[in-house]
């Protein structure tokens, strides 16, 4: 009886790791992916758009920046455009992780960014559907 146990072993361990280590998915259920690391991105700067309790804005949505959203948001206050120390600006084609309500905003309005879905935090989803992200898709 002990062959069927050592070779559950792999997947034991597997499933612990995501449980210790809480490995971030993506909103299609897959590992999350890096959205971007030039320039360097996400709330804690590492490429991904994971989040956590310090993450007030929520920064999960992947997205390729527009001329039309940077206009956008900076109409919202939100000046993404002017270079600041540690932070170079953003242009056309640049990716960067946006709070998850800053996009829907922008859906609602019409100009919201397109969206990596590999690299979309799951969590969220609990702000807007995976058909609207879907229908934003990089591709």
């Amino acid at each position: 009886m002990a062959v069927p146990a050592i070779t559950a072993l792999p997947a034991l361990f597997e499933l612990l790791h995501v449980l210790w280590f809480q490995v971030p998915t993506n909103v299609l259920g897959g590992e999350l992916r890096c959205c971007c690391r030039d320039p360097l991105t996400g709330f804690y700067r590492d490429g991904y758009c994971r989040t956590g309790p310090g993450d007030l804005g929520l920064h999960t949505v992947c997205a390729q920046m527009t001329n039309e959203f940077l206009e956008f948001s900076y109409s919202r206050g939100n000046d993404l455009v002017t270079p600041q120390p540690g932070f170079p600006g953003l242009k056309e084609g640049d990716r960067w992780c946006l709070c998850v309500t800053r996009w829907h905003e922008a859906l609602e309005a019409g100009v919201a960014p397109p969206v990596d879905l590999q690299a979309t935090h799951a969590s969220a989803l609990e702000f807007v559907t995976l058909e609207e992200l879907q229908a934003h898709a990089l591709t």
